[in-house]
Parts: C-alpha cells; sequence; structure tokens
C-alpha cells in the first residue's frame, strides 16, 4: 500500500439543515508522483461534498481535503449515527483503492403537520371531517387526539385515538362530530372547532375547522305548519258554531203543491186509510260472469277465457349484476360493473372495467349509481346528493359478488348525487369522477379493504355528471 491516510476527527455530529467538516489527511508513501481522486460512499454521500476532489502528492509529502456534511431538514436525514467513508483512487496504481471509514451522528428534529379535510362539515345530526397528520421530522413521532369547542357544543369521536407515525410518513384519522342538541326548526348554524396533536414534552397542535348544523325542518314550513293548524281549527270552531241545516228540496216543492207523499186509500175499503207496502224490487235474470281482460288482473272463472293472450312478457332488465355475471363467466379475476341513472334519460346500458358511465358536457347530473363486482367477496358504498348530502346518514349499501348494489335515489324530488363512497372486502378500487364545472377529478384508489370517496367536493356541491371504475 502507498497510502497513508486520517480523518480527523473520525467522529462528527451534525444538525439537519446546518454543516459540519472533518479533514481528511493523506500521504503518500510510494516512490513516484501519483494522484489521487476522491469519492464519497455510503448513506450520507448524497449530502457530502468533498474540497479538492483530486489531490497530486510528490512521494512522501502529505496533503489534506475537507470532507463538508450538510444533512438536509427533511425525514431523508435519519436521526442517530451513520457510518460514512471516502473511497480513494490513485491514478498510477487504480487498484490499490483505499477507503477511509468514519461516523457521522445526525441529530434528531421533530417537525408535525395536519389539515382537516374537508375543513368545513355540514350536517343534521353529525359531520365527519378526517385530519391527515404528517411527520416531516427524521424521527417518530407518538401523539395523542382530541377535540375542543367553544360552550362544548360538540361531542367528539376520533379513530384511532392515538398514532405512531414513522419519519416521512401520514397517518389519517376519522372524526365524527355530533351536535350536543339538535336544531328542530330554524336556519344553519356554524360551530367553530379545533382537533388538537399532543406530544410528550411539545406543544399541542390544533387544527381549526367549522361544523355547520343545519336545522331538521327549515324555519318556513314550522310557521306553514303552524298558521296551517291554526286555520283548521277556526274552521272547525265555525263549522260548531254555526252548522247548516239541510232540509231537501224535492220536499219544500211537494208541500208547496199540496201533495202528499202518502198514496190514495185503497178502493175495496174506503174508510182504510193506511199505506200499502211498496212492490218487492223486480228480480233481473242472473248474468254470466264476465271474463278478465288480461292474465294480470286474476284469470276468469274459467266462462270467457281468451282474453289476457295479446299481452307480452316484458323483457328483464339488464342491471349491473347481470353484466358483470356475463363478464365473470367469460373472463376470470376480478371485475366491475356499474350503470348510471341519468337525470331526464333514466338507467343507462352497464359498462364495465374503467368504461364510461354517465354523460359529460351534457349537463346531465347523475341521479343513481348501480354497481356489482366479481372477485372482491362483495362491495359497499354510500351517496352524497347536491341537497340531501348523506341522505341515508350513516347506512351503507352492500351487495356480495354478482349482486346489484344501489346508491342514490332516481325520485324526482331527490337532488342528483354530488359524490359517493366505495370499498370492496378484498383488494382495492380505483375511481375516477367528471364533476359540473370541474371536469375528470383524477384517477384515485383506495387502500386494500379500506374507502374513499369520490365526487365534487362537499363544500362546492356540484352535480357529478360520469364515473369510472375499476378494481
Amino acid at each position: 500500500m502507498s497510502l497513508w491516510t486520517s480523518l480527523e476527527p473520525a467522529s462528527a455530529t451534525v444538525d439537519p439543515g446546518a454543516s459540519t467538516r472533518v479533514r481528511l489527511r493523506v500521504r503518500n508513501t510510494g516512490d513516484v508522483v501519483d494522484e489521487y481522486r476522491f469519492e464519497p460512499v455510503g448513506s450520507v454521500a448524497p449530502w457530502t461534498t468533498v474540497e479538492p476532489p483530486t489531490l497530486r502528492l510528490f512521494p512522501g509529502t502529505t496533503g489534506t481535503v475537507e470532507l463538508t456534511f450538510a444533512p438536509p431538514r427533511t425525514p431523508d436525514a435519519t436521526a442517530g449515527p451513520n457510518p460514512y467513508a471516502v473511497r480513494i483512487t490513485p491514478t498510477e496504481h487504480p487498484d490499490a483503492v483505499t477507503v477511509p471509514e468514519g461516523n457521522l451522528t445526525v441529530t434528531p428534529f421533530t417537525e408535525v403537520r395536519a389539515e382537516l379535510v374537508p375543513p368545513t362539515v355540514k350536517g343534521r345530526f353529525r359531520g365527519r371531517p378526517r385530519l391527515a397528520i404528517d411527520n416531516l421530522g427524521n424521527t417518530r413521532v407518538t401523539a395523542s387526539l382530541s377535540g375542543t369547542d367553544t360552550g362544548d357544543r360538540l361531542s367528539y369521536d376520533l379513530q384511532p385515538g392515538n398514532v405512531q407515525i414513522e419519519p416521512g410518513r401520514a397517518v389519517f384519522v376519522d372524526a365524527t362530530l355530533r351536535p350536543r342538541q339538535i336544531i328542530w326548526f330554524g336556519s344553519k348554524e356554524e360551530q367553530p372547532y379545533a382537533l388538537a396533536v399532543r406530544r410528550s414534552g411539545a406543544q399541542a397542535l390544533e387544527i381549526d375547522g367549522t361544523f355547520v348544523q343545519r336545522g331538521f325542518l327549515p324555519r318556513w314550513l314550522a310557521t306553514a305548519l303552524s298558521l296551517s293548524l291554526a286555520l283548521a281549527i277556526a274552521f272547525v270552531m265555525i263549522w260548531l258554531a254555526y252548522k247548516p241545516q239541510v232540509r231537501s228540496l224535492a220536499a219544500e216543492k211537494l208541500e208547496q203543491a199540496g201533495v202528499s207523499t202518502l198514496p190514495p186509500p185503497s178502493p175495496s175499503a174506503p174508510g182504510n186509510v193506511k199505506s200499502s207496502p211498496p212492490p218487492p224490487p223486480e228480480e233481473k235474470p242472473a248474468e254470466e260472469p264476465a271474463a278478465s281482460p288480461s292474465p294480470q288482473a286474476g284469470g276468469g272463472d274459467g266462462g270467457g277465457g281468451g282474453g289476457g293472450g295479446d299481452d307480452e312478457e316484458k323483457p328483464k332488465e339488464r342491471t349491473a349484476a347481470t353484466a358483470v355475471q356475463e363478464l365473470a363467466a367469460r373472463s376470470d379475476g376480478r371485475h366491475i360493473c356499474y350503470r348510471a341513472y341519468v337525470a331526464d334519460r333514466g338507467w343507462q346500458d352497464p359498462v364495465c372495467d374503467g368504461a364510461e358511465a354517465g354523460t359529460t358536457g351534457k349537463d346531465l347530473p347523475v341521479k343513481a349509481l348501480n354497481i356489482a363486482v366479481a372477485g372482491t367477496k362483495g362491495t359497499a358504498g354510500n351517496g352524497a346528493h347536491v341537497v340531501e348530502e348523506w341522505l341515508t346518514g350513516d347506512k351503507w349499501s352492500s351487495a356480495a359478488d354478482g349482486i346489484d348494489m344501489y346508491i342514490g335515489s332516481t325520485k324526482e324530488a331527490v337532488s342528483p348525487l354530488q359524490g359517493f363512497t366505495i370499498k370492496v372486502t378484498d383488494g382495492s378500487v380505483c375511481q375516477n369522477t367528471h364533476v359540473a364545472n370541474k371536469g375528470w377529478m383524477g384517477l384515485g384508489c383506495t387502500k386494500p379493504g379500506d374507502w374513499m370517496y369520490g365526487g365534487s367536493p362537499m363544500e362546492e356541491a356540484q352535480n357529478l355528471e360520469a364515473i369510472r371504475l375499476t378494481v
């Protein structure tokens, strides 16, 4: 070996976002002039520089290079001891490579960022935001979660209530807000609240949000019901006080003409003034029972016949379950088929595995969806409407493989969908939605067994127009 090296110091400490230097001394112990090339290696090499990168030494002389370590203030700079090395390659003897090694300790730092998605939620009985927590530090974060508001008007259910987040990772916390008092009549009320991320020895990180509580019935409806009840009571009181006397007009006319309604006395008994009994009603001959006009009316008694042969049986409706069963029979694996109920158009034909259902550029919203899967052990979902939002509350629709699942409503009085949640029992499901005034929102996929929301942001309440689904 024709080279001697020394790291001064061999161990160093540095803070993320700062820098430190280590001196590397090199001596040419050979008998020829040689040039040495320096190259940092190891996990810290991306943020290590060597100055100068090459050094030319005469025999018996010593030179010095400086190693500068500048770890970034990101999760990539792992806290704790990090070994490093410098590869020294002689020009004259490229096979005689020397690799001196040292140790660099990176100090830990903590940085946590949190965000409410969405920051504003609406509901009559509950609101369901999600809290996203990112660990931007270089060490593990352990935290507990809690919720607060002015006046203690809300209760909070946070799942999970405690989190552990590795460096560079993020977790999602599902929050359920419930008002302690229901607004039965009246307009909506805004209730500010905050979710706090609490860490031992650090100040709590609070994220502000707003819960908009809607009245169960609008104020105008309460006024209308009160007015209707008052009018009904007034009408009954007037009727009881001034009940009209009903009398036959025919009887009045007969009295004015001096005609009695009694029959004349019998000529065989002049003194008899008793009226004769009225004659018995004429007996009509019995009629044959009429034949039933169609089989749907229940059928005849075997008399007429031939009345129901003209009606044709309606063809069976082709649903998403029909399509996915046919597709699974042709091709093994995972499949998803679906169709959309489009306003003013009705149900479309089902499509499968990423094809487009609904319309784009025609201003025709989707009111309901019919979905069926194969190979995922079932699916579940819920629909969010533009006006009513989560019409069925926390009651999801679900169906096993090969069975139809419906979300939304085809009723004219119910507003169109603005979005929907979906999940599959086994594996993941991906969705892309086309929203009025926004276009395609981009592909999003669930984690295995988890659910996700697709469609218009809830605070914007735009019509859903088309979807694409894959599993």
